[in-house]
């Protein structure tokens, strides 16, 4: 009996209900946090300012009160939410070496974090669809992407959202936390933190792969189906010049599914199969996820986009 109690108190020595959590910065670079926070710093000022700038112009010009615009607008919002909701953890490990982290701070961190990543993956496939409208049935483009039907897309992408995040970090409460909780990122990552748990985590693990095949499990097939359709339609269109035209309207979008998906999911490999990989190749690929989206997705559809190109000069220049 006495010995029962001795390894009861051991484990909760080594275990907490209320742990903390230690984020990390970049492995091996620790010294020289300083230099790499201004590039960092450079890089959320400018996914920040330019998400801001497309949504300023759209909301703004008359003439971008469209369709695409309404759903380059929702990206640009996740955008801008992805980098706020990192912001703060990340430059603060870097200026300050303030990496700890309480367990209520990392769930509301995650909520908003995979809640807009979640959004995102949302935008991108009612994007996807009004690409194939626009292309394959462009005559009820009008009568099919109505404002009313984009609302009901936009509320039913930020829904879905909350409807699969919300269990999965109410389930991170009851569980033992470890007293050493090293993270390999500079945020809270749902995969990273549920790893530190010394509690049984199968229904954490169930509720996540649940939410992985509803969001990436769904969206990813339903984008490359629509593409599909969408090539198949311009490779039936007879002139070179024509089909060159059509297809380049989606180029834009393409690039910004790839900058989205790719680093995620490199990531998702990462964290499955890639233990034995060095500590830095983890930080700096889950810092390439959050923030190459957020910092391209206004370079391309400004450079890409003619429309929204003219209306920032215009804005800038305020003709």
């Amino acid at each position: 009996m006495l010995q029962i109690q001795e390894n009861m108190n051991i484990l909760n020595n080594l275990t907490s209900r209320f742990p903390a959590f230690s984020l990390t910065g970049i492995p091996g670079l620790e010294f020289a946090h300083a230099w790499i926070y201004i590039p960092f710093c450079c890089l959320y000022a400018i996914a920040l300012s330019g998400n801001s700038m497309i949504l300023l112009v759209i909301s703004t010009q008359k003439s971008l009160h469209e369709p695409m615009y309404y759903f380059l607008s929702m990206l640009s919002a996740t955008d801008r939410g992805l980098t706020l909701s990192t912001m703060s953890t990340t430059l603060g490990i870097l200026w300050f070496d303030a990496n700890e982290v309480s367990l209520d701070r990392c769930i509301v961190q995650m909520y908003f974090l995979h809640g807009f990543a979640s959004m995102e993956s949302g935008v991108l496939v009612s994007m996807t669809f009004d690409c194939y409208v626009a292309i394959c049935d462009p005559l009820r483009y009008t009568t099919i992407l109505t404002n009313s039907r984009i609302i009901q897309m936009g509320l039913l992408v930020i829904i879905r959202a909350v409807v699969l995040i919300v269990p999965l970090l109410v389930l991170l409460k009851p569980l033992s936390f470890c007293r050493m909780n090293p993270l390999s990122h500079s945020y809270c990552y749902h995969p990273d933190v549920i790893k530190l748990a010394c509690s049984d985590t199968r229904a954490n693990s169930i509720c996540g792969l649940v939410a992985l095949i509803l969001t990436t499990g769904i969206d990813t097939p339903c984008i490359a189906l629509s593409y599909t359709f969408i090539i198949y339609s311009v490779l039936s269109i007879a002139s070179p010049e024509e089909r060159y035209k059509v297809f380049s309207t989606c180029v834009s979008h393409i690039g910004a599914v790839a900058i989205f998906y790719i680093p995620m999911m490199s990531l998702s490999v990462v964290h499955r199969y890639g233990q034995s990989a060095p500590k830095v190749v983890h930080s700096m690929m889950a810092n390439v996820y959050l923030l190459l989206p957020p910092v391209l997705d206004p370079i391309i559809y400004s450079v890409k986009t003619k429309q929204i190109c003219k209306a920032i000069l215009s804005f800038l220049t305020n003709k």
